[in-house]
């Protein structure tokens, strides 16, 4: 139903999308609805363009919402570090690699202040994040890697630049006991937070 309506370039009611896929109205408009509450599709009511004005409801049209949808298990962040690496790129193409690692740290950073200031716990944005935090005595160790690909492929930058992002992450949330340390483990996050 979602990839009929993001391939059909244009709003569609209930009764294109039934007639479409082959299905009774009320379960493609049950199906739709779902889509909508989950965020994937945005609902409204659009009187048709290509008829005369009649009597009866206007239709309620759908139409995507967002820029798509891309899921991940365990989950991956591919965009931040998309993110970082582009706006290093932007900032200082003759030393990109140096931008990189200030801008994972100014990134993590920022995101430590919001932490701070929602007084959110940092396991919590950690597992937000995607890295699946254990707390442990002493330590939280960070299960998964949301880079793991890239970091599979160009550990070094991949994993340093967690490392700044995570040390900074840490600094924003005004934790002064932890510290990020880069402790490579096989099929976990590079870095683990010790206190």
């Amino acid at each position: 139903m979602y990839d009929y309506v993001r391939r059909a370039g244009h709003p569609v009611t209930r009764e294109e999308a039934a007639e479409a896929e082959g299905m009774s109205r009320n379960l493609t408009a049950f199906h739709l609805d779902k889509l909508v509450e989950s965020g994937l599709l945005r609902a409204r009511y659009e009187a048709p363009t290509d008829q005369p004005r009649g009597r009866g409801r206007t239709p309620k049209v759908y139409e995507l919402a967002g820029d798509g949808v891309a899921v991940t298990i365990p989950e991956r962040r591919y965009e931040l570090i998309a993110e970082i690496l582009a706006d290093a790129v932007v900032d200082a193409p003759a030393d990109a690699e140096r931008a990189a690692y200030r801008h994972a740290r100014q990134r993590g950073r920022d995101l430590g202040a919001q932490v701070r200031a929602a007084d959110a716990g940092i396991v919590d944005a950690l597992a937000a994040l995607g890295f699946e935090p254990q707390s442990e005595p002493g330590r939280v160790l960070l299960r998964n890697c949301p880079f793991h690909v890239l970091a599979a492929r160009h550990t070094g930058l991949v994993c340093g630049l967690n490392h700044a992002f995570l040390a900074g992450l840490v600094d924003g949330s005004g934790l002064t006991d932890v510290e990020a340390r880069l402790e490579p483990r096989p099929g976990a996050c590079c870095v683990q937070l010790t206190m």
